[in-house]
């Protein structure tokens, strides 16, 4: 190993096969870290990682896995999974490594959370990091991980930055909104009805790749006014969203694409935005379009 590389910083990410692991697995190699994936079958890590196997919940695993390293990136949520198993893989298993990182001195922890911890509900406003979350009858998704962000802002002494993006557009076989959902589109009629005024809020897995890699490298520095960067030893919220779309444009590119019909519907509809702001003081910008994700999109479904 190569004195540089001896000194590059090391970034533990779990999930490292997945869909949003994997490309932040690869962001990170590109910015010269060390990474180690964290994976639950053997040799399932992306190339340039350090495959360490294992559950992530279990404490001894998980302080072996954080020893040495500055920064832990968090991206395992089992979403379609029942509430129970949501509740222990999301929010128990993740504060048992973010506290194994904490007590190892790591330096920061990146969780991917998601924009759905927020109220959108017809007529509620844009959202931003001080909107209201959802409540108890949100949906198993959107309360475990809303209950996740509660129990690691609970875990002190350590910088937490809690990346809410909404929407994950991008290629991939475990891809919701590329495959999995085109794929109910096209087999199930009740999967293409919606309203066409409805937000789509999205975010391109590169971009999103992209903040994560620069947040977990230290490439965005602490500072005292979260409007610029996290605050050291507090946990900070930070919404992650690309330019404006509706379910029109979303839809109407997948209908199309794997030759059916959408349903437009009129109902109540959040028609507000998510408001990234945070994330551009902090230095971000999305790379990817709405052309260019939704040609992408199609492209792929063809």
């Amino acid at each position: 190993m190569s004195e540089q590389a001896a000194d590059a910083p090391v970034v533990v990410v779990t999930g490292a096969n997945g869909f949003v692991g994997a490309a932040t697995c690869a962001a990170l190699v590109e910015r010269g870290a060390r990474v180690r994936g964290v994976v639950r079958r053997a040799g399932t890590a992306p190339s340039g990682v350090e495959e360490r196997v294992g559950e992530f919940s279990d404490p001894g695993f998980a302080a072996s896995v954080v020893d040495g390293a500055s920064a832990v990136v968090t991206t395992v949520h089992p979403m379609a999974a029942d509430r129970e198993t949501q509740h222990r893989v999301g929010v128990e298993g993740t504060t048992t490594i973010a506290r194994a990182a904490r007590d190892a001195g790591v330096r920061r922890l990146v969780h991917v959370s998601t924009a759905a911890v927020y109220d959108r509900s017809p007529g509620a406003d844009d959202v931003d990091e001080s909107s209201a979350l959802v409540g108890e009858d949100a949906g198993d998704y959107g309360v475990t991980k809303r209950d996740t962000d509660a129990s690691l802002a609970a875990v002190e002494a350590i910088t937490r930055v809690l990346v809410r993006p909404p929407a994950i557009l991008g290629p991939g076989a475990t891809s919701v909104w590329n495959t999995l959902r085109p794929g109910a589109i096209r087999e199930n009629p009740a999967a293409r009805r919606t309203a066409p005024d409805r937000s789509f809020a999205w975010v391109h897995v590169t971009d999103l790749a992209t903040f994560l890699a620069d947040v977990a490298t230290g490439a965005v520095p602490d500072a005292e006014d979260p409007a610029r960067g996290p605050v050291a030893g507090e946990c900070t919220p930070v919404n992650l969203a690309a330019e404006p779309a509706r379910a029109r444009d979303y839809f109407g590119t997948v209908a199309e694409a794997v030759g059916v019909e959408p349903e437009w519907v009129e109902e109540p509809v959040w028609t507000g935005r998510i408001v990234a702001d945070r994330a551009r003081g902090w230095g971000w910008s999305p790379a990817v379009t709405l052309d260019a994700a939704l040609t992408e999109l199609a492209e792929g479904l063809r």
